[in-house]
């Protein structure tokens, strides 16, 4: 049998930085460079992800924005804070009100894996270690490799659409031609074949 056609064999995650896009809240953060953040998940595991959207529950941890997952190490913020400062080597101090100097609450660790595109998606943006990703690395922002931390910023997609869609353009040109070189080599051998 001559041309099956073609079909997707994998796909494969590209956790390359995006973007960034300055925001007004300070509990948006973005790592520039590798790692993830670590979210407590329902279950009890520890998902990662990038997407640093994060915002207050009732209770002053910080958790996503979506489902409400803790973010880890868990970091609380005092009521009475009127100004939060989150360092890029993941410092988290706050003033609160009445008070001159900050007070550190905790530090917000990073992640990284020996192959980030082995781990598992799990839907909204998150992660699960697999074999083929390695164990989770954890350390410092700025420090082993990982990433800063910016406050106030969130990271877009890493995708450019227009690169994309030209490579898209370009694919189907190749097609195309390889159609045409299989068209006429099949009417070449039906002339031989019609001599012969």
């Amino acid at each position: 049998m001559l041309g099956a056609g073609s079909k997707v064999v994998a796909t494969q995650r590209v956790h390359s930085n995006g973007n960034a896009q300055t925001t007004n809240n300070s509990l948006d953060l973005m790592i520039e460079g590798d790692g993830f953040f670590q979210v407590l998940l329902p279950d009890g595991n520890i998902g990662y992800q990038r997407n640093g959207q994060f915002t207050m529950n009732d209770e002053g941890a910080l958790v996503t924005s979506g489902a409400g997952y803790r973010l880890q190490p868990e970091i609380v913020i005092p009521p009475d804070a009127i100004n939060i400062a989150i360092g890029t080597d993941g410092e988290v101090s706050v003033r609160v009100r009445g008070q001159q100097a900050n007070q550190v609450l905790g530090q917000i660790t990073t992640v990284d894996f020996i192959n980030p595109g082995g781990l598992e998606p799990i839907g909204q943006n998150l992660y699960l270690p697999t074999g083929s990703s390695g164990d989770p690395q954890e350390g410092v922002p700025g420090l082993d490799g990982l990433g800063d931390i910016r406050q106030s910023m969130l990271e877009t997609s890493n995708v450019n659409v227009t690169e994309e869609l030209v490579n898209m353009i370009e694919a189907q040109r190749v097609y195309e031609m390889n159609s045409k070189v299989i068209s006429s080599v099949d009417q070449m051998l039906s002339y031989v074949n019609q001599q012969l």
